[in-house]
């Protein structure tokens, strides 16, 4: 097998981590579940399909996958979500990467296109992120960031990208979706108020319809039936309702000041 590792963070995906991990089986003989504390069979069905699960409390997103590349014996890494799928083309273009040796870049970039319910495969026009997600430890670590997703690389490293998609069934629901971002939304709101930044009153006008104009046209949610309308829909919620939470925190600091110096 090619040295190389492959992590996934995780909470409660029994419903999906199977395939995830029956996928990529056999391109690692290191598979890295970390587990936030599932409440289903989550790290039983891991283990069951040859993965090391680890528990580590959730930090947020970025500070949880650095935990993960930690527990990685190998220098070369590959991250999924537990709700991505690698296809055979993918499994076999990675493979083929190792079959001389290292890979000639450092870090690879992959196509993740998103599936809604009731999609067997990427839709022709899916909207697509091209992320870095094979990478070389030493060259590249996960943000520590609880919000922001994404590799920060060294200036040297030389950068690739692969031809394959990997396949992303990110709704279960409409429900748990908007729960997901609704909690993401909080998240948002924290990172706002650590690094001190002020959003425009403005946006709470502008955010919703910008926002959903972005997923509905700008991310060919529009191609995609109704199920693209309510998913656009959801997302431009999401989008306003993390700068509501961040106002709504501002004038709560902004009552609480004047009571204590009405004291």
């Amino acid at each position: 097998m090619p040295p190389l590792s492959i992590f996934i963070i995780a909470r409660d995906e029994a419903d999906r981590i199977g395939r995830t991990i029956a996928a990529v089986r056999g391109l690692s003989d290191d598979i890295v579940v970390v587990d936030s504390g599932s409440t289903d069979a989550t790290p039983a069905l891991a283990e069951s399909l040859g993965a090391r699960v680890v528990f580590n409390a959730w930090p947020g997103y970025g500070r949880q996958k650095r935990f993960a590349e930690d527990e990685c014996r190998h220098d070369w890494l590959l991250n999924l979500d537990a709700d991505e799928v690698v296809p055979p083309d993918l499994v076999g273009e990675i493979a083929a990467l190792f079959a001389d040796g290292p890979p000639p870049k450092d870090a690879y970039k992959l196509r993740i296109a998103e599936i809604f319910p009731g999609e067997g495969a990427p839709h022709r026009f899916a909207y697509a992120l091209a992320p870095v997600r094979l990478y070389r430890r030493s060259k590249g670590r996960y943000s520590p960031s609880p919000v922001h997703d994404r590799v920060d690389l060294s200036p040297d490293a030389r950068i690739g990208r692969l031809s394959g998609t990997v396949h992303h069934f990110s709704v279960r629901s409409l429900g748990e979706q908007m729960d997901k971002l609704n909690a993401y939304s909080d998240a948002q709101a924290d990172d706002l108020d650590q690094r001190g930044a002020t959003l425009s009153v403005f946006r709470l006008v502008a955010e919703f319809p910008a926002n959903f104009l972005k997923a509905y046209i700008g991310r060919r949610h529009a191609l995609r039936g109704i199920y693209g309308f309510m998913t656009a829909m959801n997302y431009a919620f999401y989008r306003y309702l993390r700068v509501a939470k961040h106002w709504e925190r501002r004038l709560k600091r902004r009552a609480a000041q004047r009571e204590a110096g009405n004291d």
